[in-house]
C-alpha cells in the first residue's frame, strides 16, 4: 500500500528541491552564507545533525553576514504584520502596557543608534520586562562584546526555527530542541 501522507519534517526538508530548501532556510535566518552551509551538508541523518551544522555555520559568519541575518528581524515589540514566527517569538510583548511598549521603542532606538543594527535577543519564553531589562543591560556593552552576544542569540533563534521547520518543536527556552 502506498502512502500519500507527507514525509516527516527532516525527511521532507532533505527531499526539497534546492530552491525550496533555500527559501525555507531563509525564513529561519536571512543570512545567505548560513543557508549555504546548511544546504551543502544535506541530507541530514538527524535533527541534531542539522542543529550542529547551524551552530558551526554561525561561528563562520562575517560581520556582513550577521548584518544580513539581523536585517531579517523586526524590532522587539513590533513583530512584522502577517509574520507568525516573529509574533510567536515576541509573545512576551503581546500584553505589555503602553508604558513598557514606549520604553522598548525608546530603548530599541537607542540600541540601534549605538550599534547600528536592531536589538536581537532570543525572545521565546521571555517577558516584556525581561527583554526591556536585557536591552538596558546590553546598551553598556562594547561593540565587539555585543556582536558576539548577537551571534549567540541568533544561534538560539535559528535552532528554534529549524526545530519548527523539521517538526521538532519541543524546544526549550534557550533555543535548544529537547532530546
Amino acid at each position: 500500500m502506498t502512502s500519500t501522507s507527507p514525509l516527516p519534517g527532516l525527511a521532507r526538508f532533505n527531499a526539497l528541491e534546492e530552491s525550496a530548501a533555500r527559501a525555507a532556510l531563509h525564513e529561519a535566518c536571512a543570512s545567505t552564507t548560513w543557508a549555504g552551509h546548511l544546504l551543502a551538508a544535506r541530507p541530514y541523518a538527524t535533527a541534531e545533525d542539522l542543529y550542529a551544522t547551524s551552530d558551526a555555520a554561525m561561528v563562520h559568519l562575517t560581520a556582513a553576514d550577521l548584518d544580513e541575518a539581523m536585517a531579517g528581524h523586526p524590532p522587539i515589540g513590533r513583530p512584522r504584520p502577517g509574520d507568525p514566527a516573529s509574533a510567536r517569538e515576541q509573545r512576551g510583548m503581546a500584553g505589555a502596557s503602553e508604558t513598557l511598549r514606549a520604553q522598548m521603542l525608546e530603548l530599541n532606538l537607542a540600541y540601534q543608534e549605538r550599534f547600528g543594527h536592531v536589538f536581537l535577543i532570543c525572545a521565546t519564553g521571555r517577558t516584556g520586562e525581561q527583554m526591556r531589562d536585557a536591552v538596558r543591560e546590553r546598551l553598556g556593552n562594547p561593540p565587539e562584546r555585543e556582536r558576539e552576544i548577537v551571534r549567540a542569540e541568533l544561534g538560539k533563534i535559528n535552532r528554534i526555527r529549524l526545530a519548527r521547520l523539521v517538526g521538532d518543536d519541543r524546544d526549550d527556552r534557550e533555543g535548544r530542541p529537547t532530546p
